[in-house]
């Protein structure tokens, strides 16, 4: 805006080639709303037009330059002051002179790297946007545009089951069993839990899918948990011998992938926690780090039957063939 309101003015619109086509997400905002956004993915082509309005026919708009940047940065909360800059692109689309009429430009930053997963927690966020400037004398005009990232991975080759004990000397003894350690977002916990022990009375079994988020480094580090499900094993008192099967679908909880000292500012990782409650409430916990991952879209198979292959692969009794088969049925 002029001195004074004085002279012309402009507004700025950045539109992507791809817009009518290219997919939009859910992601969650600061406030914790959900709003839609535009998804890109790592190496992929930015590509645009920035369309310069002038509001006041006939005046002209005097400018030291017109630019759009492609930036990706991350925000801490406890420092707000300092923006956290992992990727800076600069297109300078006019050099300095006069506008006498409206006018478009176009953009493109070629295969943009894109290392990171977008993300907003409770005390950081990770965000990629565009922002098209006008530079003046007295105030910049600017307009951003945000878009969400999504990083893909491939199958791990090396996914071994889980298995741990939890135990009190001449009380309890309990071994549970996971089927892999590392899961994509829509996956099947399978497990199991074995009942060597039990000479104390418990009344209550739980798994929990805990996300820690760090901040920080040194000295000011925070660490936010967060209990994003709770999945109830069991209710009443176990006897010794007994084996309880676990069956966590990870798909209708709201999860992101591990993300591991990402630019040596923030970490997010997830955790299974073994609760059980004794009849006097006393909690025992024991609790296992699990890598989450993304992959990519592809024909997707029903809950059911992607639960029955999981169990298959983790028990091979003939029971989950049974559940194979069944599962199939339903799909067809």
């Amino acid at each position: 805006m002029s001195f004074f309101s004085f002279g012309q003015t402009a507004e700025i619109d950045i539109v992507l080639n791809d817009a009518e086509t290219r997919k939009k997400v859910e992601h969650k905002t600061e406030d914790g709303k959900k709003d839609k956004y535009f998804l890109f993915y790592d190496g992929e082509t930015v590509s645009g037009k920035v369309n310069v309005t002038l509001k006041n026919p006939g005046k002209r708009l005097e400018h030291q330059g017109i630019k759009i940047e492609f930036i990706g940065q991350i925000e801490l909360y406890f420092d707000r002051g300092n923006h956290h800059e992992f990727v800076s692109l600069v297109k300078d689309l006019a050099r300095p002179g006069e506008m006498a009429q409206s006018q478009t430009f176009d953009f493109e930053f070629t295969h943009v790297e894109k290392p990171y997963e977008s993300y907003t927690g409770q005390n950081v966020k990770l965000r990629y946007f565009l922002r098209a400037t006008i530079s003046r004398r007295l105030n910049d005009v600017c307009k951003e545009l945000d878009i969400v990232v999504h990083t893909l991975s491939t199958y791990p080759e090396l996914n071994s089951s889980i298995k741990m004990e939890v135990g009190i000397e001449d009380c309890l003894h309990i071994e549970f069993e996971y089927n892999k350690s590392k899961y994509h977002l829509k996956d099947v916990i399978v497990g199991k839990i074995y009942f060597l022990l039990v000479r104390i009375k418990i009344k209550h079994m739980e798994i929990d899918i805990i996300k820690r988020e760090t901040t920080g480094t040194g000295p000011n580090v925070y660490h936010e948990n967060d209990t994003i499900a709770k999945y109830e094993i069991m209710d009443g008192a176990p006897v010794r011998g007994e084996s309880i099967p676990i069956r966590l679908f990870l798909a209708g909880y709201e999860m992101t992938p591990t993300m591991r000292d990402i630019n040596k500012k923030f970490s997010v990782r997830y955790y299974l926690n073994l609760v059980l409650i004794d009849e006097e409430e006393r909690r025992y916990f024991k609790q296992q780090e699990i890598t989450l991952w993304r992959k990519g879209d592809i024909v997707r198979k029903s809950m059911s039957h992607q639960a029955a292959i999981a169990s298959q692969r983790f028990e091979g009794s003939a029971s989950s063939e049974k559940a194979l088969s069944q599962a199939k049925e339903e799909d067809d």
